[in-house]
């Protein structure tokens, strides 16, 4: 018989390396198998965003990743004619998680810096070369068989199972989870190229979305000299053709000449409208690619994939340690599978401006959108465009706040700063607001289990005393005042699971958490974080 272990993940991309690592730095004893050796030298996404560098800042990776992150440049989109029909950029500072909302980034550094720093941690074991070739699920276990490069063959033991092996999951089929279409398939050619100083000088400062009829194109502004281009292709192109040498400079050569640049990587894809049925099937869940496939627009594929383990893994760790019952596992599917639909219909909605191919009609479109902006364009920020949680859970007391992420404001200590997680930690949070709320009491016996950390947050200058941290740019202080409360329950996500204006809406719902999490037990813990 096999080792045993608490979770064990299929994969080791992006979504499965920071599912092991956000159970491992929990001290979940972990398994991770993954076939390949190498992460794949080739870039495939390009984008992050804010809630991404936070859960990396949770796994204590930053650090390791920032060289190869930039900020990401605004996208112009030009219509028929070449006139700007619509701008996307970012919100202006202060930025409310404590790093630039949206981000370009390059992926195989980053994701060797992930998988090395997860690889590392004590209480994960990393098998690469080895492929997960049977699953059988029983009441307490799941077991998998294994086989090496080498043919050897093995298996291994665990409470849950999360299939982070993408698009063509093993672990999805093995399962008997289907796929349900929303209707997106279309082939496009993406590039990859390092450009010269040269190249570069002839290229657009922004990124930008051609909306033109004749071939709708996409180029987007990298870290450093990388540059990427994702071009539709028209109906009778061969895709393997164009994604030859010749093929591409073909298509590039609008902007640039092979003087201008090294090709770095070709390829032609056709992007999908995909997603799971099922995200569980018993101790068995997916994630990732292996759960839904999008658009790229606005490049949310990979960040989906973080936002699902991040979901998942706080929850298998609650139940795996008897603080929620197994129930609680459920709500993985209904808050991704909403989020994922919600997100996947306005990326499809972007597409239908992007890659309209009726003249007419995308002339009308240009018409329409300029008018709807009142003759002249608005930016708006790709934050508007990610939906918040809306099922799940969740307080049942409505506010806007429920379901969206909480504030990561700057905390001043000792004349420094620091964002507020590294003093607060990413379990259950109450964060209050000191100058409305200066203290509360919280009974141990509603938040039984949960080890909740109170925050007391001086918002301004007038509220700060040696039991409070001091927020240095009113980030936070602002997002109380628009939700109209005094104190915010923020889950190990960092999602708001309900906002109070009151000491007694704040113990009804803390209360209410206990009753949906169960499981009373006798060494919860309260800790006030108190710093001046």
């Amino acid at each position: 018989m096999g080792a045993s272990y608490d979770v064990a993940v299929v994969g080791f991309g992006p979504s499965g390396a920071v599912a092991a690592g956000l159970l491992g730095r929990e001290g979940v004893r972990v398994f991770v198998c993954e076939r390949s050796r190498t992460v794949y030298e080739k870039p495939r996404a390009i984008a992050l965003d804010h809630e991404i560098m936070r859960v990396l800042q949770q796994l204590g990776v930053v650090e390791r990743v920032e060289p190869w992150i930039a900020p990401f440049r605004p996208s112009e989109y030009y219509g028929v004619d070449g006139q700007l029909i619509k701008r996307i950029h970012t919100v202006e500072p202060p930025y409310p998680l404590g790093y630039i909302p949206t981000l370009v980034f390059t992926q195989p550094p980053v994701e060797t810096a992930l998988r090395e720093h997860v690889s590392a941690m004590p209480s994960v074991e990393v098998l690469l070369g080895s492929e997960m070739v049977g699953l059988q699920q029983k009441d307490d276990q799941v077991t998998l068989d294994l086989r090496d490069e080498d043919g050897t063959s093995s298996n291994v033991n665990a409470q849950y199972v999360i299939g982070c092996d993408g698009a063509w999951s093993t672990t999805r089929e093995m399962v008997g989870i289907k796929f349900e279409d929303l209707v997106f398939d279309e082939p496009w050619l993406v590039v990859d190229v390092l450009a010269n100083e040269k190249g570069l000088r002839k290229l657009p400062e922004s990124s930008i979305q051609y909306c033109e009829p004749q071939r709708p194109c996409t180029y987007v502004i990298g870290p450093k000299n990388h540059r990427r281009w994702e071009i539709s292709l028209l109906p009778g192109e061969d895709p393997k053709e164009t994604a030859t040498e010749a093929g591409t400079w073909r298509l590039l050569s609008r902007w640039i000449t092979p003087e201008d640049g090294k090709l770095w990587r070709q390829t032609s894809y056709r992007f999908h409208a995909l997603v799971a049925r099922e995200w569980r099937r018993g101790r068995v869940f997916i994630a990732g690619d292996a759960a839904h496939q999008q658009p790229p627009f606005i490049g949310q594929g990979m960040a989906q994939g973080v936002r699902d383990v991040a979901n998942l893994t706080w929850k298998l760790k609650s139940v795996l340690d008897g603080r929620a019952r197994d129930a609680l596992l459920d709500t993985y599917q209904q808050e991704r599978t909403l989020h994922v639909r919600r997100l996947t219909t306005r990326l499809k909605e972007l597409g239908a401006v992007i890659c309209e191919r009726d003249i007419d009609k995308a002339r009308h479109r240009d018409a329409v959108l300029l008018a709807e902006q009142g003759g002249e364009v608005r930016t708006i920020t790709r934050q508007e465009i990610v939906p918040p949680l809306e099922t799940g859970m969740l307080s049942s007391q409505p506010s806007a706040a429920n379901g969206t992420l909480f504030p990561q404001p700057w905390i001043l200590q000792s004349g420094k700063r620091v964002r507020m997680d590294e003093l607060c930690g990413t379990g259950w949070r109450l964060v209050t607001n000191a100058a409305a709320m200066p203290a509360v009491t919280v009974p141990v016996e509603t938040v039984q289990q949960l080890q909740l950390t109170v925050a007391y947050v001086a918002t301004d200058d007038d509220s700060a005393t040696s039991g409070t941290l001091r927020e240095a740019e009113g980030v936070l202080g602002q997002w109380f005042r628009r939700h109209e409360c005094v104190a915010a329950i923020v889950r190990p996500d960092h999602y708001v699971y309900g906002v109070a204006a009151n000491i007694n809406s704040l113990i009804s719902q803390l209360s209410e958490l206990n009753e949906q999490l169960g499981l009373p037990g006798p060494d919860a813990q309260v800790k006030t974080i108190a710093w001046g």
